[in-house]
């Protein structure tokens, strides 16, 4: 709901977060997916297919 204030609605992201009770830090994160969670994505697939 925070990005969704801020991109659509042209609040500031300190402002949105206030709002919504949460970092800016929480805000701005973004998961880095590694190569090994792929690989098990991957095998998964395979499993389902056999």
């Amino acid at each position: 709901m925070a990005m969704k204030a801020v991109a659509h609605h042209g609040v500031s992201i300190a402002l949105a977060c206030r709002a919504f009770e949460i970092s800016e830090t929480c805000y701005r994160y973004s998961p880095e997916l590694s190569d090994e969670n792929e690989e098990i994505a991957d095998w998964f697939e395979r499993l389902t297919i056999a």
